[in-house]
């Protein structure tokens, strides 16, 4: 019985979710932490030093640390919750087209099996 793609999208499409939802989350937990961050979490630490070497006091210093840092979460946090659609949507498509490719591959595969039987 050959089944055609929209069958076998539907049959699939769960697991191939949460599959795109997996690597999605690990490719957006990676593109978190990338060199603008770094770059600003340096900065944040450069004007504490400066700070620090200008004799401000520890009560000035603890909440442009604190600040610096939640900011740089949030950078973070901001830039792997857009990466996390953009890597989703990929997987998703890259998928699909296995998918599509491997439904082609298996009735084209039917269709020659059919042959060789028609031909003994």
């Amino acid at each position: 019985m050959i089944m055609d793609e929209a069958e076998v999208a539907k049959q699939v499409s769960p697991e191939m979710e949460r599959t795109a939802a997996q690597r999605a989350r690990a490719r957006a937990k990676a593109a978190m932490w990338d060199l603008n961050v770094a770059v600003f979490l340096f900065a944040i630490l450069a004007v504490l030093i400066i700070l620090l070497s200008q004799g401000i006091k520890i009560e000035v210093m603890a909440p442009v640390a604190v600040l610096g840092l939640a900011m740089g979460w949030l950078m973070g946090w901001r830039k792997g919750k857009q990466a996390y659609q953009r890597f989703y949507d990929d997987e998703l498509s890259r998928l699909e087209s296995e998918l599509k490719k491997m439904v082609e591959e298996t009735i084209e595969e039917q269709v020659q099996k059919a042959l060789r039987e028609r031909w003994r």
